[in-house]
């Protein structure tokens, strides 16, 4: 361990220290710690372990200084963060208000925090040109909204170089940090407010998925019930037909006679519909999400929050030289609220004449 000391107190090793020490410019020292292929691989080798050996650290009130200088006094924006859309056409991923609101978030804290948040369309865009692109503008993370067509980029495209933060677990790949709603928290607050609001049989019917979370919440809060009033989940199954899918939700409420639904989408009103029920005279709903649905009732996500979340995490990687994916991912997790609606009246009201 390096003990360079002045003034009887431990002098903070530098990368000028380390340039030194190697014989290479301070600029080579910053770029190799940083993991950047600009510098060949030898020599970022060379660097990280004489960093190693002289207990190099960041100094962290520089660090902070730096996002000064870059944050304050309507400095201009001097970087990019990439927001990579692999949507076709590319316009149907913000057509879809929550995840317009991603973009928004995300872009109102890039732009607080110095960035300006770029977006590039693989449908215009050959993937093997991406790496070359963000070279050239400085660019360092990546931001992965909700993927259209997923297979187009994660086979093809090195992340090594970048940090990077996905919205969403419902696509398993990459495996990289990722920002998403509390799902299972918030069935849990839906299911909890349906019983506040005079709902004694309540059921949930959403999509089966490994990776969602909805039916875990549902499954949990209905412990606290007498075994005669917990109904069993419906998960629909994604390679059925609608007309399936709909039969199955028939019988389903024939068996259980549901008093509210709990569901993650509009497909479930149209159901219900169609089979003749009334809403919400005979059967009340919620949704998991209020946003794109004509479902009125249920949970906000907070999307623009989950979006300015994750423009927060990107950041912090590229401040701690935290590129590629990650060996033990982050899963930053945005509980959401709840909203009233005309689909789920208040039972507890005295009835009106």
């Amino acid at each position: 361990m390096n003990k360079n000391r002045e003034s009887g107190a431990e002098r903070r090793v530098t990368q000028s220290d380390i340039a030194k020490a190697l014989g290479v410019s301070i600029m080579t020292v910053s770029m190799a710690l940083r993991n950047k292929s600009t510098v060949s691989k030898q020599t970022r080798e060379r660097v990280q372990q004489k960093a190693e050996e002289l207990s190099y650290r960041p100094d962290p009130q520089l660090s902070a200084l730096n996002r000064y200088r870059t944050n304050s006094g309507g400095q201009p924006v001097h970087s990019a963060l990439a927001w990579i859309n692999t949507w076709d056409p590319p316009e149907r991923l913000r057509q879809q208000k929550e995840f317009d609101l991603y973009w928004q978030g995300a872009s109102d804290n890039a732009k607080r925090m110095g960035y300006h948040l770029e977006t590039f369309n693989l449908t215009d865009l050959p993937v093997r040109r991406l790496k070359t692109i963000f070279r050239a503008r400085n660019i360092q993370g990546i931001l992965l909204p909700p993927l259209g067509n997923p297979t187009t980029l994660l086979h093809t495209f090195s992340w090594n170089d970048f940090a990077v933060v996905r919205f969403g677990q419902a696509i398993p790949e990459p495996e990289a940090h990722f920002v998403n709603s509390s799902q299972l928290e918030n069935a849990m607050l839906a299911f909890d407010n349906m019983r506040r609001l005079g709902y004694q049989r309540i059921g949930c019917v959403c999509q089966y998925s490994r990776m969602r979370f909805f039916g875990s919440g549902f499954i949990w809060a209905q412990r606290e019930l007498p075994p005669n009033q917990q109904i069993p989940l419906l998960t629909k199954n994604p390679a059925h037909t609608f007309e399936q899918k709909q039969k199955q939700l028939a019988e389903w409420i024939q068996q259980n006679q549901p008093d509210a639904i709990l569901t993650d989408g509009t497909a479930g009103l149209h159901m219900l519909n169609n089979l003749g029920y009334r809403i919400p005279e005979d059967i009340a709903l919620a949704t998991t999400s209020v946003h794109d649905t004509e479902i009125d009732a249920g949970i906000d996500q907070q999307p623009y929050e989950i979006g300015w979340a994750a423009t927060r995490m990107l950041t912090s990687l590229i401040d701690e030289q935290a590129y590629g994916l990650p060996n033990y991912r982050t899963e930053l997790l945005i509980k959401g609220s709840w909203v009233d609606g005309s689909m789920l009246p208040d039972r507890t009201l005295p009835a009106t004449l």
